[in-house]
């Protein structure tokens, strides 16, 4: 669960980054709606994560902090970069690219290994093989889905 929680931390800070540096409202504008509903949907994972994980109530709050002040920080950080911080330099383009791909493939990971798995391999799903085929062919839509809203955004 902790590696999910960072994942989520280290992409909220590149995204709240990009959206504080960015001098360009085409950029900005656009990125405030995805934000806005990207944080309320990984926003309600985290939570239904965290409630299910049984953890005491003190770490609870400290995901919770952490969840809800990175990418306010990103973009206070951004903010504070964006009179150094050249969007097309390759220096950061190279840095922002190597902080999307970890957070993306510690994301993909959680996904796959400890949130599908346990779902997927789950006794509800086990006993029923027109469930599991709904199941796949769900996320493959879903999947889908987010490959075309990643495309347009």
């Amino acid at each position: 669960m902790q590696v999910l929680e960072l994942g989520i931390v280290a992409h909220s800070v590149v995204i709240g980054l990009s959206m504080g540096a960015s001098n360009n409202t085409f950029i900005i504008n656009p990125l405030v709606a995805a934000l806005c509903f990207h944080q309320m949907f990984e926003g309600m994972g985290l939570g239904g994560c965290t409630f299910q994980a049984e953890y005491k109530f003190l770490k609870k709050v400290l995901m919770v902090f952490f969840f809800s002040v990175t990418t306010p920080f990103g973009i206070a950080l951004g903010i504070a970069l964006s009179k150094t911080y050249k969007d097309n330099s390759p220096t950061s383009l190279i840095t922002v690219g190597l902080l999307n791909a970890s957070s993306a493939g510690l994301l993909i990971h959680m996904a796959l290994v400890d949130l599908l798995s346990a779902e997927f391999m789950g006794p509800k799903l086990q006993g029923s093989i027109k469930l599991q085929i709904k199941a796949y062919v769900e996320v493959l839509l879903r999947a889908g889905g987010m490959s075309l809203m990643a495309k347009w955004a």
